[in-house]
């Protein structure tokens, strides 16, 4: 990751991204994964399922959510928040594109919110 201005970084470009796939990011100790939507939208989360854990970038991205692979658990790129009956969330960090370029910032949404 490099520096541009302020809590944003930049992560690479939208193309480092597979289409309806995620890349990883480090941030300390956590792993923050951004994925990519079919219609080429950017979004990014904890790589965390707040059912088990699981690496939800090694899950299925479609719809504007993504499956967990290890229980089958669909989060919300958006929100980060469990759907249907399941409950819980991950946290869900801003994003914003510049030309090409993803940056990412450090401090989830909630968090800018409060």
């Amino acid at each position: 990751m490099s520096a541009i201005a302020g809590n944003w970084v930049a992560v690479g470009t939208v193309d480092d991204i597979p289409r309806r796939g995620a890349r990883c990011v480090k941030n300390g100790d956590m792993t923050i994964a951004i994925f990519r939507t079919a219609d080429d939208r950017i979004f990014a989360l904890e790589d965390k399922c707040p059912h088990r854990n699981g690496p939800l970038s090694q899950g299925i991205v479609h719809d504007g959510c993504v499956t967990c692979p290890l229980h089958n658990w669909v989060i919300s790129l958006e929100t980060g928040q469990a759907q249907g009956a399941d409950e819980g969330a991950t946290a869900a960090f801003p994003v914003r594109i510049d030309g090409s370029q993803v940056l990412l910032a450090l401090t989830p949404a909630a968090e800018k919110a409060a």
